[in-house]
């Protein structure tokens, strides 16, 4: 009888060993599914799921995405990783697109110590001091530098002025790297002029701005304002190219425009399908998406959503394990991994390291026009 119940015992065992083993790997996703933001929010969690679907099991266990929508609010954004680290229990959280709603879920992700790799958050305040926060893009006093290299060396400006929403940590900042930037490189910034965010009515900033007759305007804009700031600067004339940031990468933005958005420039991470030449892994993810999406283009927030998945994938399987700190320190050493944007590497400051790509908009479509190097 006593070697029947340790028998049974020992059986019970292997069997909630078993279970153990084969319960679910969760990574939490946290992205701006409605409100302001939700285009990009919404291209970013298809990119995580068509990677999810190219890889759904890691250690062999099953990834099992835990997805929830920040709303476009900082108070959601924190509420949301507060319920992906405390109620879920993921072993890591992909997101967020939009600067703000990062910083704000970035704290409760350090106090929770829980790895997060950021999608395309580039204020450097979102990784800063942080030991658990990355991301899968460059920062933007990069971006902003490449801008203002690109205004001087391709587009031959001297005067430049900025228009810029004062109520997004990421327009502010990027406004002040651009002009940083310009400044050094023996520009004159002409007028920076201000908005807030859901303003319709530019006219007042735009006509102050042609008085000044600058050869550029840097408008770091969501694509909702900077199509209709291109489509009143035409009304009243203005004959000075708009230059934006890596938020207007966004087919809404020409929609919004018009015939205004001809000539239009913008930074942008170094993925787009009009590409002359692609990496394997960028021409892997462009056909997996083409196939999952016939009737829309693929864009670089899908392309950064399918990284940030991948990323955790290889730390996970470099680690060996799913727990957090292991997690953490291999994310911290990733090195030369082959990723839709390049061969990523983390730097020192948790940032991806990588070139900036450049958008024209010729013909009310975009072009690819090719990288460039900040020349600060």
């Amino acid at each position: 009888m006593l070697k029947k119940i340790i028998a049974g015992f020992f059986a019970l065992l292997m069997l909630c060993g078993s279970a153990f083993a084969a319960e679910n790997i969760k990574i939490g996703v946290y992205l701006p599914l409605t409100g302001q933001n939700a285009f990009g929010g919404q291209l970013e969690l298809e990119g995580i799921q068509l990677a999810h679907k190219e890889a759904p099991s890691v250690l062999g266990r099953t990834v099992e995405l835990i997805i929830v929508d920040n709303k476009s609010d900082k108070v959601e954004a924190a509420n949301a990783v507060t319920r992906l680290t405390a109620r879920e229990n993921v072993v890591g959280i992909i997101g967020t697109y939009g600067s703000s709603l990062a910083m704000a879920g970035g704290e409760v992700a350090e106090a929770a110590k829980t790895p997060v790799i950021g999608t395309s958050c580039t204020n450097p305040l979102v990784t800063l001091g942080k030991k658990y926060y990355f991301r899968a893009c460059f920062i933007d006093p990069y971006q902003g530098a490449g801008a203002a290299t690109y205004a001087m060396q391709k587009l031959k400006a001297t005067n430049a002025a900025i228009l810029q929403d004062v109520a997004n940590d990421y327009a502010v900042g990027l406004a002040k790297f651009f002009e940083n930037s310009f400044v050094q490189q023996g520009g004159t910034i002409v007028a920076n002029l201000r908005y807030s965010s859901g303003d319709q009515d530019f006219t007042a900033q735009l006509t102050q701005i042609i008085s000044k007759k600058p050869d550029v305007v840097f408008v770091p804009a969501y694509f909702a304002e900077g199509g209709i700031i291109m489509k009143q600067a035409k009304e009243l004339g203005a004959a000075f190219r708009i230059m934006g940031g890596d938020a207007m990468d966004n087919p809404d933005t020409v929609k919004i425009a018009g015939g205004a958005a001809e000539g239009f420039l913008h930074t942008t991470f170094p993925y787009d399908p009009t590409m002359a030449t692609m990496n394997p892994v960028a021409q892997k993810f462009t056909d997996l998406w083409k196939k999952a999406y016939p009737d829309k283009d693929p864009n670089v927030n899908a392309a950064l959503g399918y990284t940030c998945y991948m990323m955790f994938i290889d730390a996970i399987n470099r680690a060996g394990s799913d727990d957090r700190e292991a997690i953490t320190k291999a994310i911290a050493e990733t090195k030369g991994l082959p990723a839709v944007t390049g061969t990523l590497t983390i730097n020192d400051t948790h940032d991806a390291e990588m070139p900036i790509g450049i958008i024209e908009i010729k013909d009310g479509k975009r072009i690819y026009l090719g990288e460039i190097t900040p020349a600060n």
